[in-house]
């Protein structure tokens, strides 16, 4: 017998877990309160940029409040591919000691799993000079460019050529003026990596400020880089030789604590949500208001009282009222699936306006199905009119967000429901089930042979 080749069995491995990670559901019955606290995750979109973001230190960094999440492991795997060591030396802390990475092409399938593979193109830039990345991956909710980054990177003095993959190449960065042509959040990111180690200043306008952009310039800052202006739309950075390595923690996911409240509202439940940042929920919070939900801060803890009014505030003069995502400190885009849920229990008629991706509210036709009375206009915009009974049925998880979205509906709705391809929430929340669980949710997670 001839011996398998090692990457005849990496492929069918890597298609085994696959496998049974698609067949994976969750079993819920729905229409019982929860109660108790929970504490969100570190915010994954910040823990991916800092993640990239090892891989300019001269030592070793340690970052703290981690999610254990599909997209983490994806990035880690990534760091460990271009010569990265990477360790868990606590439940939410990984240290990565990014002295042997080498520049090196990214691997094909590994950057297919999450977009935040493009993420590595800056740091690898500013150290190497140049880097070969294929397409990333991620979210399937509409186009997605990466204009903004080649824009910047060609500003830093960077030649791009777009082919089969990505090629960046540069003979020396150096400090500019960039207007970038939206506020993209990694294309930001992207542009600050690579022009913290450009020699001269740079100043990045029309930036993103979401609170997980100011947490990668804040652990920046610790490293060594020089930027100012964080928080605003224009950062101006001094570019270093070094940065060092050190030890950084990833602040609250405030997209999860916006889920946690609508669980409550959905469910009637008595939650507190430990551990916030109020000042990343200011534009959440008056968004909630306006359909009936009022949390309330009491320290860095956020209190839903069970049985929340749950009637949409009509505008001014009785007009039908809206509620639209945008760049921060709009309502988070990554929320838009959230609110669409509440609004169905909640009495009144309310346009919800998705600007910012042409295919997420492509899902609501899975809530129509559990009973939700609502028109999907266009790609970009939905009316509900609530309250609704909903019933339990079986729906799937067609992205991240949805797929929250769908868990939350489920909870809410009467009877039994099941919900396919549960990977895609396993990306970006942690262990969600066992969290709900705690506060009398009844969940649990099957395999294809439909045990737990």
């Amino acid at each position: 017998m001839q011996p398998v080749k090692k990457e005849n069995l990496r492929h069918w491995l890597v298609c085994h877990m696959v496998g049974r990670i698609m067949r994976q559901r969750f079993r819920v019955i729905g229409g019982e309160p929860l109660k108790g606290s929970l504490k969100p995750a570190g915010n994954k979109n910040a823990a991916l940029p800092m993640l990239a973001a090892t891989v300019l230190a001269d030592g070793p960094c340690e970052i703290s409040n981690i999610p254990r999440i599909r997209d983490v492991e994806s990035m880690l795997d990534l760091l460990v591919q271009i010569g990265a060591s990477v360790e868990w030396t606590e439940e939410h802390t990984v240290k990565i000691d990014s002295a042997s990475i080498t520049p090196q092409k990214l691997d094909p399938e590994l950057s297919s799993r999450i977009r935040a593979s493009i993420l590595l193109a800056g740091p690898m830039l500013a150290r190497f000079g140049s880097v070969v990345m294929p397409p990333p991956g991620g979210d399937v909710i509409g186009r997605r460019r990466l204009d903004t980054h080649f824009q910047a990177f060609e500003a830093l003095g960077a030649n791009v050529s777009i082919g089969n993959d990505y090629r960046v190449v540069a003979e020396s960065l150096e400090g500019a003026d960039i207007f970038l042509d939206e506020p993209s959040v990694t294309g930001t990111e992207n542009a600050l990596m690579a022009a913290c180690m450009a020699p001269g200043r740079t100043v990045l306008r029309n930036a993103a400020t979401e609170p997980h952009v100011q947490d990668l310039a804040r652990c920046l800052v610790k490293m060594g880089a020089s930027i100012n202006g964080i928080g605003s739309g224009t950062l101006q950075i001094e570019g270093v030789k070094t940065l060092s390595g050190g030890s950084f923690e990833v602040g609250p996911d405030h997209v999860e604590i916006g889920s946690f409240i609508g669980l409550a509202a959905v469910t009637n439940s008595a939650i507190t949500i430990e551990g916030i940042r109020p000042i990343d929920l200011r534009g959440i919070l008056i968004t909630f208001e306006r359909l009936g939900v009022n949390p309330r801060i009491d320290g860095n803890n956020l209190v839903v009282e069970a049985s929340q009014e749950r009637r949409i505030m009509p505008d001014s003069g009785g007009h039908v009222p809206k509620i639209e995502d945008g760049p921060w400190p709009a309502f988070p885009p990554d929320l838009t699936s959230i609110a669409v849920v509440v609004a169905t229990q909640c009495e009144g008629m309310i346009l919800i306006f998705e600007k910012m991706f042409e295919s997420r509210l492509f899902f609501v036709d899975k809530l129509v199905g559990l009973g939700a009375r609502l028109v999907l206009c266009d790609p970009h915009r939905v009316v509900i009119s609530g309250p609704s009974k909903l019933s339990g049925g079986t729906v799937e998880s067609p992205d991240i967000r949805a797929g929250m979205a769908m868990l939350l509906a489920a909870l809410a709705a009467e009877g039994e429901s099941t919900i396919y391809n549960i990977g895609q929430i396993d990306r970006g929340y942690e262990r969600i089930d066992e969290r709900l669980r705690s506060g009398g949710a009844r969940i649990e997670r099957l395999d294809g042979d439909g045990t737990g």
